[in-house]
């Protein structure tokens, strides 16, 4: 398995075949993806490569850090394990009573 690297600051018309080739000259892109907005499905600016070997992901997060893609200076590093996340529960504090039975 490779090495996957976090791309931030993608300029918002940035796409997976633009981050694809941005990184294919370092080595073999397994997987090039933009985050996007769920609800607007336009880019939130930053994406995910994957690399096939460690060794090319170094070579890329080295030669792409700081470097300018349309006018923005590109942040290109080791990706973090996703964090957990909490879930459920309700909102607010009030469960289920949603403000009814006031009186």
């Amino acid at each position: 398995m490779g090495s996957k690297i976090y791309v931030g600051g993608l300029p918002y018309s940035a796409t997976e075949p633009q981050l694809n080739g941005l990184f294919a000259p370092h080595g073999t892109v397994e997987s090039a993806r933009v985050i996007t907005d769920k609800f607007t499905g336009q880019s939130r600016g930053f994406g995910f490569v994957e690399m096939s070997t460690a060794e090319e992901a170094k070579a890329a997060i080295a030669a792409l850090n700081g470097t300018q893609m349309d006018g923005r200076t590109l942040t290109v590093n080791e990706a973090k394990p996703q964090e957990p996340r909490s879930g459920g529960g309700s909102f607010g504090g009030r469960g289920g009573d949603r403000g009814r039975n006031r009186f």
